[in-house]
């Protein structure tokens, strides 16, 4: 889950990003991001400073250079809070994650105010009148690379309000990501599965493609394979498969490479450990080849679940099917 921060000045995303840190986010601020910047380039970090920064950053690099930056950073198995979202364009990138949420911590001016005193920044209005120009003056611009509060705030999932105590927000706060928790998506398990896959494929030493299958019965990985050179033989990355090495056309001389496919190393593997293949499901990156369809067949495999289809597929579908295996084409 990545939670998204954004909000006027003092509204309390801090004391929000504290308390889902207490829980276990990761943190992560396009502010810091700009602070570092001006750290490099030997400014002072003043509120003026940084403002004039950021706009001068997201018309060089688009309005979501920091929020791509973010991106970059965030891993698939954790949760994050991403703080002082200021840009629509910043949400926009942000969303290309499906697990985001833009919350828009909401809090009365006056009272926003005190607390900005309170903490003190550098460059801070002095002045309630001050306070709201500034305000204001963050609030909307025509200019697409300056900061946008407002059309960002229209833009979040959640309104979260705190004009109370702390303890009143701390509570709001774990009821937010108790319900944002429940619209999660989980993988299905054919997604699941074939994203192990991918992981698998990354073994691959293969230099013309990366394939992997991954066997399962009882949603229980039984035996995995990527493919590429047999057992005891060179590497085909490191010269020990001349076609590939010659880089031949896709489909020619098929009969000369010495790569084995993904499919048929992990029903080998299971062999090879005296494992029975009977009644499970493959899943593998690419439809299977003629050759492998084969050993499926007579492995007792009963479902081939795939998420592309290899060129040369053809009659190994059709086999497939007149045999009665479950055939499956899962894109996501």
């Amino acid at each position: 889950m990545i939670i998204g921060l954004t909000g006027k000045n003092a509204s309390g995303k801090g004391e929000v990003a504290q308390v889902l840190q207490e829980g276990g986010f990761y943190y992560l601020s396009l502010s810091d991001m700009l602070r570092e910047t001006a750290k490099e380039r030997g400014l002072e970090q003043t509120r003026d400073n940084l403002i004039k920064l950021g706009r001068e950053l997201r018309e060089a690099h688009g309005g979501g250079c920091l929020a791509l930056k973010a991106l970059e950073k965030i891993e698939v198995d954790k949760n994050y809070i991403v703080d002082s979202i200021r840009n629509p364009r910043e949400v926009e990138v942000l969303r290309q994650r499906p697990n985001f949420n833009l919350v828009n911590v909401v809090s009365e001016a006056s009272l926003r105010f005190e607390r900005m005193k309170a903490r003190a920044r550098p460059g801070d209005p002095k002045n309630y009148d001050d306070f709201l120009k500034l305000e204001n003056q963050e609030a909307v611009s025509t200019n697409p690379h300056a900061q946008q509060m407002e059309a960002t705030a229209s833009l979040a999932d959640v309104n979260l309000e705190n004009n109370g105590s702390l303890e009143d927000l701390k509570e709001s706060v774990k009821e937010l990501i108790r319900a944002l928790s429940k619209k999660k998506a989980r993988p299905s398990w054919d997604e699941y599965f074939l994203n192990i896959a991918r992981v698998v494929a990354l073994r691959s030493n293969c230099m013309k493609r990366k394939v992997a299958a991954v066997i399962v019965r009882d949603k229980r990985i039984i035996s995995t394979g990527y493919n590429g050179t047999p057992r005891g033989v060179t590497n085909c990355n490191e010269g020990g498969c001349p076609r590939c090495n010659a880089f031949v056309k896709s489909g020619e001389n098929l009969g000369e490479c010495y790569c084995s496919h993904a499919e048929e190393n992990a029903i080998v593997q299971a062999a090879y450990h005296g494992v029975s293949l009977k009644d499970s499901t493959i899943y593998t990156t690419f439809s299977p080849c003629l050759i492998c369809t084969k050993m499926i067949l007579n492995s007792g495999i009963k479902e081939v679940v795939y998420n592309e289809a290899y060129p040369l597929a053809g009659e190994a579908l059709g086999l497939l099917k007149e045999a009665g295996v479950g055939l499956k084409k899962v894109v996501f």
